[in-house]
């Protein structure tokens, strides 16, 4: 029978496929499954014995290098995947098969090839190639793969992010990389072309950090926690037959061909010579060395009431935020603070601590709903006498020629989840200040208490944030109400706009469309 002929309303069609999702559709059945956890035999693998000179002058210390520039981020995933004897473990929220995920693919296989323990655990909502390239990859036998909340295989995704509302709307954030368990690199970076200088289009402004010592151990227990967790499934689970034998001289064969194909590109070429492979290759790198403390939602926060906050990261970092006296310094691309956020920076600024904020523009942004989100509370932020900065999505000649691994890149993006309080302490994680990241998913980050690598991130701040940021202020209308205006210093000369800089009429008319429905829960 035809859909003509049956004369289906659309209501009626959703409430079909509601119930068709609701009773036909569905994940396998998890089954048996073998735990597996960091292994603690690595204290002889050359990488913890390259540490361990350090280690032992800095006792109960650990060590940070942050990695803010996109580059240097990806050259210390390869010389640790390079290094790796024991294991790898991998986290992520999206895998790309873009030029950075088949080089990121390709470290993870010769390490494999090495007789290193590969485990790739990655959120089902964005995995290029889908299932079929991660089936390719778990069939090395020495490299496995889990899925973080499966989407059903029977049905439409779209039709399940309707029908299955706060369920696989719900998702693993968590972005971490760790070595031998000796070493591990956590941050704002998925696996993919624009975070690390390799998109020509696009480059986000991220930032990761290298961490060494007994934060390691910390950061290990909560991959672990989330491997063995009941909604990651293995890739296999998804398919009824085993996967061929001849997939791993297949993936084998495709990671050589790629090797050989990229060898002298103008990205590789990049990567030998960015900052960080040059201080590897001259003189190794300078870390700052204190306490660090990982703070991550339980990966239960999926199947729990969003009421649990014992389950969520917000709540861990209120010991460090409750201590703030003087200056509050927050990086982050997706900014909704909501009222109660409003109401807690506006205390904040009661009792004489400086807030300044960095956060993307609406031409920046990648998300116009969340900068929706985002500015209904700038006035009330300005009027309390938090600083507000915008994001400038337009590179400067300066900046583009700092870039080494793209040519002709035109548009940039802030992607980077940072703190920096009281310049004694770092926050840097995967963590947006917006409810979707306090509510819905689940992230990963580490304090660090150095005063020496928070000054060097503050005063960065402060010498660069007019060359990449707008100002933002109040100024009075014909009508003497508050107005936004935003400053801007280009090229030694101060501009003012009196509407969103660089954006077109049409995306401001929708944007502000946008700001009236009633989605902040899940933006």
């Amino acid at each position: 029978m035809s859909y003509r002929k049956m004369h289906i309303r659309p209501a009626t069609y959703l409430l079909t496929l509601v119930f068709f999702l609701s009773g036909c559709a569905s994940v396998p059945e998890l089954g048996p499954r073998e735990p597996s956890y960091a292994l603690d035999n690595t204290a002889s693998t050359a990488i913890s014995r390259a540490l361990a000179e350090d280690q032992a002058a800095h006792p109960g210390l650990s060590a940070f290098y942050p990695l803010a520039d996109g580059l240097d981020a990806f050259v210390a995933r390869a010389v640790l995947a390079d290094a790796s004897e024991k294991s790898i473990d991998a986290q992520y929220y999206l895998y790309h098969n873009d030029l950075v995920g088949k080089l990121f693919t390709s470290l993870l296989v010769n390490a494999a090839d090495r007789g290193v323990r590969v485990r790739l655990l990655v959120d089902d909502m964005a995995i290029d190639n889908g299932d079929a390239g991660a089936i390719k990859i778990d069939a090395h036998p020495n490299i496995e793969v889990r899925i973080f909340n499966p989407f059903f295989r029977n049905a439409p995704r779209t039709a399940q992010l309707i029908a299955r509302f706060g369920k696989v709307t719900r998702r693993m954030h968590n972005k971490s990389f760790i070595v031998d368990n000796q070493i591990a690199v956590l941050g704002g970076r998925n696996i993919g072309n624009e975070y690390f200088n390799a998109d020509k289009n696009l480059i986000f402004g991220d930032l990761d950090v290298i961490a060494k010592g007994p934060i390691v151990t910390d950061v290990s227990a909560s991959f672990d926690q989330y491997w063995n967790h009941q909604l990651a499934y293995p890739i296999d689970s998804f398919v009824e037959e085993a996967p061929d034998e001849s997939l791993v001289g297949t993936l084998r064969e495709e990671v050589k061909q790629f090797s050989e194909e990229q060898a002298d590109s103008a990205y590789l070429t990049a990567l030998r010579h960015s900052d960080l492979a040059t201080s590897l290759r001259v003189q190794g790198i300078e870390y700052f060395w204190g306490n660090g403390a990982v703070v991550s939602d339980d990966p239960d926060k999926i199947n729990s009431d969003r009421n649990r906050t014992d389950l969520h990261l917000v709540d861990e970092l209120q010991q460090y935020t409750s201590q703030i006296q003087d200056d509050l310094i927050i990086f982050s691309p997706y900014f909704v603070p909501g009222k109660k956020g409003v109401a807690w920076l506006e205390s904040l600024r009661d009792r004489g601590v400086r807030v300044r904020i960095l956060t993307n523009s609406l031409a920046s942004t990648d998300v116009s709903v969340v900068h929706a989100g985002y500015s209904r509370y700038r006035k009330a932020l300005l009027r309390a006498g938090v600083e507000l900065w915008e994001y400038d999505d337009q590179l400067t000649r300066k900046q583009r020629k700092e870039i080494k691994g793209v040519s002709g890149s035109s548009q940039a993006s802030l992607h980077a989840k940072s703190f920096v309080l009281d310049k004694q302490r770092v926050f840097i994680g995967s963590l947006n200040l917006d409810p979707r990241s306090i509510s819905e998913n689940t992230e990963i980050g580490v304090v660090i208490e150095s005063k020496e690598m928070a000054l060097e991130m503050a005063s960065s701040f402060e010498q660069k944030i007019d060359e990449i940021a707008f100002r933002l202020s109040l100024q009075p209308n014909a009508f003497g109400r508050d107005k936004i205006v935003w400053h801007r210093l280009q090229e030694g000369t101060s501009r003012i706009y009196t509407s969103e800089p660089n954006s077109s009429l049409w995306r401001r008319f929708t944007t502000r469309i946008l700001r009236w429905m009633p989605i902040e829960s899940q933006i």
